[in-house]
Formats: structure tokens, C-alpha cells, sequence
């Protein structure tokens, strides 16, 4: 054979070798729940107990991808959510969870609602290494990437918030007299922390009463009663939207008119405003990091106006006052790039890979605020913004505030 023979044949050689090689470089790879036509991607929150009001942020979601999946779906892909409810009760999630990821085995867990509900399962998912994206807590345990690299959360931290009312109280009124009503449980005590790390060494003296609720109460009307019997001039509701109800109408009820602060997960005109009453609401004081729907600024806002479009074709369930309206479309956007962003990597890996270096725009966050994470801070959303409740809508006072 001669030379030219030998280097011809060796060019095939090559030539074949890279061919075979082709298709195995260019191949698809998918983890648990995705395949060449579907994305399996799962959640729990309550749809039943005393927590319900924040299923509409589920629903809202599911809406989402409903829309997403009838254009087509995401690279040729439709997203398969399976959402079910736990109550709000720990136990029920876990079963929910290990249902999810080892029935169902879903891809990844994208807005599991709850603090105390997430605590219980935290551990269990990162064992597994399934992300938990999204959670729909603020609690600062979920942005711990050191013992949990699976978890990230989507709420500002309850700590962070807890700090702003605290800072403001200060600048505005430095001898005031605070009542706090808390939930008891991990909820709560960040609240506080965050509260009482805002007001210093001042937090003793002017802190005149701190009382809490259990999910499972009927009411919090005896600890209102308490709290206005303290001399409290301010008033703190971190809680959930049917207790800040609550607590709101019965100050209202029995004639006590401080200046009152809700946490933003309770705040919702829907769960919690309207429920309470317009009148008994009005000049509450809370913190917002996306855009209200009732705020006639957006009304010509091209985001705005296709959420809008979007509620009435695909989300007529919730209410278009409901804070989780705009929440589960954020929610549903973000997941959607995110996915886009993994291409036909859909391992594990790479979503997690890529939830940790996020940097995007969302139509339905307030200017300025935007997902940042990297795999040291893995908390997507750090920035927010005072808004007083004015008897019909929420309406903006501050500038962007960003959290530590």
C-alpha cells in the first residue's frame, strides 16, 4: 500500500470517527421528569386549611405554563405542573414531597409554599439533589447554599423586611410604642429578628407588647384586645393573610386606631384587605417588590396590559386583586427562562447550575428590582419598596430599599 493510500485511509478513519462522534456531543440530556416533549415539574402548596388564600399563586402559575404550553411550549417542550395541596401541615408535605419526587419524579420543585412546610422537607430534597427553586418563603434558612446547594427561596427574607419597618418607625417616630402580633413559628421569630436587629438597642424599651398565634387558632382577637390594653401606638401583623384579617378588623372593632404595619406575605387586597374591610385598612403600611394591578400607574404599562389579557383568557379563578395573581406570573416567567436558558441540558445539574447565576428582568417587578443569585447568595430577590394602603389600592412611598 502506499502512502497516499495509508493517509487516505487515515483521513476516513478520522472522518468516521468524527461523524460517530457528532451525534453523541449534539446528544439531548435529561434527568428524571424531562423528556423530548415534556418538562415534569412539581409543587405543593394549600388549596385547604388556614393558609388557602396562597394557593391562588399556584394556580396562577399553573395559568402560566397553560399559556406557554399552547404556544408551543418551551424549545418543543410542554411543562407538565403537578401541584398538590398540603394543607399548610408539615406532614402533609412531606408526603406531598416524597410523592412528587420518587411517584412523580418530577424534574425539579419550583414554589412550594410555607416556611414551617418547606422546613420539614428541606433536607430530604437536598439528599436527593432535586432543586427546590423558588420557595415560597422568606425564611433565611433557604439561603444557605453551604448546607443546602439544592435550595433557594423567592420571597425577600422576612429578617430583611422585619428591618425596614423597624428603620422607618425610627426616622419617623423614635419614641413610638410597638405591639407586635406574630405567628409562632420560624415565620414569626424571622420577623422579630429582623424587626428587633432594625430598632437596636432601642428594641427593649420600645417594644411594649409581642403577641402570637398558632396556624391552628380560631382567632386573634384576645391577643388584639391585649395589644391595644399596652399602649401600643404602632402595630405589627406578621402573619398570614386570614390572621392579618383578622387582626385588622378586630383593632378596627373595638375603636383602636394605631399607625399599623402588615408583612407583605399577609398583605394581599384580596386575602386579607378586603376581608377585614376597606375602611378598618386603611393607612396600613407594608412592603412590595412587584406591581399592583389596582395601581393606576401601570395602566399603560405593556407588562401590565398583557397580565391582564393573560388573567382573562387563562386565570379567571383568582381574583385580580389578588397579590398572587401577579406572584404565579412572575413565578411562570422566570421558571420558563430559566428553562430556556438550559437548552437541552435538562439534568438536575444544570437547572441548578443556572438558577444560581440568574440575572434577568421580570415584566411584574417594580422598576429598579430584578433576580440576582450567585451560588453564594442564592436569594434571587434582595430589593423592595414601602406602600400604604389608602382605603381602595396600595400606593408606592419610598424608593428601592435594598436588603443585606
Amino acid at each position: 500500500m502506499t502512502a497516499t493510500n495509508h493517509s487516505t485511509l487515515g483521513a476516513l478513519a478520522l472522518l468516521a470517527l468524527s461523524c460517530a462522534a457528532t451525534p453523541v456531543m449534539a446528544q439531548k440530556q435529561y434527568g428524571p421528569g424531562a423528556t423530548d416533549t415534556e418538562i415534569k415539574i412539581g409543587t405543593t402548596t394549600p388549596y385547604s386549611g388556614p393558609a388557602s388564600a396562597y394557593s391562588a399563586g399556584a394556580i396562577s402559575t399553573t395559568a402560566y405554563f397553560a399559556m406557554i404550553n399552547a404556544q408551543g411550549g418551551v424549545n418543543g417542550r410542554k411543562i407538565n405542573y403537578v401541584s398538590l395541596d398540603d394543607a399548610y401541615s408539615p406532614p402533609k408535605t412531606v408526603e406531598q414531597i416524597r410523592r412528587l419526587i420518587e411517584s412523580d419524579e418530577v424534574l425539579f420543585l419550583v414554589n412550594p409554599v410555607g416556611t414551617a412546610t418547606n422546613m420539614a422537607v428541606v433536607k430530604y430534597i437536598n439528599q436527593k439533589k432535586v432543586p427546590h427553586l423558588f420557595v415560597g418563603s422568606g425564611a433565611t434558612v433557604f439561603n444557605d447554599p453551604q448546607h443546602y446547594p439544592w435550595t433557594m427561596s423567592w420571597t425577600p427574607h422576612y429578617a430583611s423586611e422585619g428591618e425596614i419597618y423597624a428603620k422607618y418607625i425610627l426616622s419617623t417616630k423614635p419614641d413610638a410604642r410597638v405591639g407586635i402580633l406574630s405567628q409562632n413559628d420560624d415565620l414569626g421569630r424571622d420577623y422579630i429578628l429582623g424587626f428587633k436587629r432594625g430598632l437596636g438597642d432601642k428594641a427593649s424599651s420600645m417594644i411594649v407588647s409581642a403577641q402570637t398565634y398558632n396556624t391552628s387558632d380560631p382567632t386573634v382577637d384576645s391577643q388584639v384586645v391585649s395589644l391595644k390594653a399596652s399602649g401600643a401606638d404602632m402595630f405589627v401583623i406578621f402573619s398570614v393573610p386570614k390572621f392579618a384579617a383578622q387582626a385588622i378588623r378586630k383593632a378596627y372593632d373595638i375603636d383602636w386606631h394605631p399607625q399599623e404595619f402588615v408583612s407583605s406575605v399577609g398583605s394581599s387586597i384580596a386575602g386579607a384587605i378586603r376581608p377585614a374591610g376597606f375602611e378598618a385598612a386603611k393607612g396600613i403600611i407594608s412592603a412590595a417588590y412587584q406591581k399592583d394591578p389596582a395601581d393606576p400607574q401601570w395602566r399603560d404599562d405593556p407588562a401590565m396590559k398583557a397580565w391582564w389579557a393573560w388573567m382573562d383568557k387563562y386565570n379567571p379563578r383568582v381574583d385580580k386583586s389578588d397579590y398572587y395573581g401577579p406572584y404565579g406570573y412572575n413565578i411562570g416567567y422566570a421558571v420558563v427562562q430559566l428553562l430556556k436558558n438550559c437548552g437541552d441540558n435538562l439534568t438536575r445539574e444544570n437547572i441548578m447550575q443556572q438558577a444560581s447565576h440568574l440575572n434577568m428582568e421580570l415584566p411584574l417587578l417594580l422598576p429598579g428590582i430584578r433576580l440576582q443569585t450567585n451560588p453564594t447568595d442564592l436569594r434571587p430577590i434582595k430589593q423592595m419598596r414601602l406602600v400604604r394602603f389608602n382605603g381602595e389600592r396600595y400606593v408606592l412611598f419610598s424608593d428601592v430599599i435594598e436588603s443585606n
